[in-house]
């Protein structure tokens, strides 16, 4: 038997992207006792630091321990008891996932849909609130399917005049685009470490705001195995053991009431992504991924290849570049990777096979990879016949990085 031995890649499609090697390193420390003081102060202080990352107060700021779309799941199952409405407006595959996970929690489902690389208005949004009427409204901010960033700054206050709680899922966008979870009135945001903050997939940071908490205690449960006298009991308890956030803040708050064994080394993990964030500084960050994706943008649109959806609402950190009529879009995808050791990404649904996905973000929202990427898409499109500008790519990358102040990590 061989070794866990991975291939050199640099990973340049939608996520997961190449880890910090920071991050690594903290992966590879030593376990502690979940119980342990200085696993406790740990925990206490990456809550400490993802307050900061998100943007909020909330005290009630954890870790699922599972990917992002744990952190989904663990939000809706728990906002959301049976028979509650909610409303997913749908501008890409990942808005789909919000409805069937809502839907697998019990909850009455309503969509509103757009076209795949559009968004949404504010009005178009509150008009269906007030036709549906819904306890949440659940809206994803970036969807890497689409590459399309919804605008969310106004959606909170609307959601206080129709007394709806607003829940959005910032996996793809959280560390490379603005998100501002106090300021624009969020109740609940989940996200993922694999994207814009440099990690592996496998924890899921996560808030919710005092109003959200009212609703996760009416239905909080504390399971018979560790229930103290006076402890809750609830009718109708939310639906997931292992994703219900009422237990789960029981586990990080000051009780430590046993929930699950945490997942220590993602812990560290997601500890270290957000310390390299704030260190950089979170403006900082989300300006080098700016940068980083006005290079790629510039570069495959200086190569001759059309771009997909409305830039207008483009993400900073990821591009759908159309694949030309005249070659074979996998085939491309496996030149990069075969010849140069580049991941980039196809997309889902109408999308598949239409658009390839090329990733600037995280450890890899920086002047080299963007012009390597380009350099080699360049190659891969001319062995594949299509004709391209020789050099044009990383010329119009490099333009952009020479009018910046913007573009390695600090």
């Amino acid at each position: 038997m061989l070794p866990v031995n991975p291939p050199a890649r640099l990973l340049m499609g939608p996520g997961p992207i190449t880890a910090d090697p920071r991050v690594l390193r903290a992966l590879s420390t030593p376990l502690v006792g979940q119980y342990d003081p200085w696993m406790t102060t740990t925990m206490n202080e990456t809550q400490e630091l993802y307050r900061r990352v998100f943007g909020t107060a909330n005290e009630a700021t954890v870790l699922v321990d599972g990917t992002s779309r744990a952190g989904i799941e663990a939000a809706l199952v728990s906002l959301l008891a049976p028979g509650d409405r909610v409303l997913v407006p749908v501008f890409g595959r990942f808005g789909h996932l919000l409805a069937e996970i809502a839907g697998r929690a019990g909850a009455e489902v309503h969509t509103i849909e757009t076209d795949w690389g559009q968004v949404f208005t504010p009005s178009a949004i509150e008009d269906a609130i007030v036709r549906v009427r819904p306890k949440v409204l659940a809206i994803v901010q970036g969807d890497t399917s689409t590459t399309m960033n919804q605008p969310l700054d106004e959606l909170g206050a609307i959601c206080d005049r129709h007394g709806v709680l607003f829940y959005t899922d910032a996996t793809a966008t959280i560390g490379g685009n603005p998100l501002e979870v106090d300021a624009w009135r969020i109740d609940a945001v989940s996200a993922g470490l694999q994207k814009c903050l440099g990690g592996p997939s496998g924890s899921a940071p996560l808030t919710v705001s005092p109003r959200a908490v009212e609703v996760l205690d009416q239905r909080r449960s504390v399971e018979a195995g560790i229930r103290e006298p006076g402890d809750e009991v609830a009718d109708e308890p939310i639906r997931s053991n292992y994703l219900d956030l009422a237990m789960i803040l029981d586990y990080w708050g000051p009780r430590r009431l046993n929930h699950h064994t945490e997942a220590a080394s993602m812990l560290y993990a997601a500890n270290e992504c957000a310390r390299i964030l704030l260190e950089e500084g979170r403006d900082q960050v989300i300006a080098r991924h700016e940068t980083a994706g006005s290079a790629m943008l510039a570069g495959v649109q200086a190569l001759g290849l059309g771009v997909f959806g409305d830039l207008g609402h483009k993400m900073h950190n990821v591009v759908a570049v159309e694949i030309p009529s005249d070659v074979v879009g996998d085939q491309v995808r496996a030149s990069m990777l075969d010849d140069h050791g580049i991941e980039i990404g196809t997309s889902f649904g109408p999308l598949h096979g239409k658009v390839w996905r090329i990733g600037t973000m995280g450890y890899n929202a920086r002047k080299d990879t963007v012009v390597t990427t380009l350099a080699a898409l360049e190659h891969a499109l001319r062995r594949a016949g299509h004709a391209v500008p020789q050099g044009g790519g990383v010329d119009a990358a490099l333009d952009v990085y020479a009018g910046s102040t913007v573009g390695v990590p600090a």
